[in-house]
């Protein structure tokens, strides 16, 4: 689950989305479905870009609540940021509204995919900015523990209810 974020001409939005993936290394791209009735949709074809926030556990309740609640709903200059006070800071790169607390944050170009964003409302976006909360990510990889359990991923699996990663599991090559 990610929090998708995006402005233009002086309006915010946030919304949840439960389907994002990385889709390319080099240059980083990835892809996350925003559906046609958001207003996330609205301000990200409007100005071309986008950021993703990695939620942890200990803002289910945040994810579920900007999941389920219209931005288009809020008469300007209020926004679901001023509405459910959601602090946030402006993004690096593209000055995107990033929302604090979360374990980590990209900043992303829209690539234009017609075909896709219409049938599947797929976008895709190239990664120009990345940061990561080195509590739970560092040399290259995620550290999932006991120990940090309230900053473990969200897995939205419907109704408000996600899942969390409990424990892992190393892998080997088998020969």
């Amino acid at each position: 689950t990610v929090l998708v974020s995006a402005a233009h001409g002086g309006r915010r939005n946030v919304m949840a989305a439960a389907r994002s993936m990385p889709v390319e290394f080099t240059p980083p791209r990835v892809a996350v479905v925003i559906d046609k009735s958001t207003h996330t949709r609205e301000l990200v074809l409007a100005s071309g870009r986008f950021a993703l926030s990695i939620p942890c556990r200990a803002q289910a309740d945040l994810t579920t609540t900007v999941g389920r609640t219209s931005g288009r709903d809020i008469a300007a200059p209020d926004d679901k940021f001023a509405r459910h006070r959601i602090a946030a800071f402006d993004g690096p790169a593209l000055g995107l509204p990033l929302v604090e607390g979360c374990i980590a944050w990209l900043e992303c170009r829209r690539i234009p995919e017609p075909h896709s964003e219409a049938a599947y409302d797929t976008f895709f976006g190239e990664v120009v900015s990345a940061q990561a909360d080195d509590r739970v990510f560092a040399g290259g990889r995620w550290h999932m523990h006991a120990g940090n359990a309230d900053l473990h991923t969200l897995h939205h699996l419907g109704g408000g209810l996600y899942g969390v990663i409990g424990d892992t599991v190393q892998g080997a090559v088998l020969r």
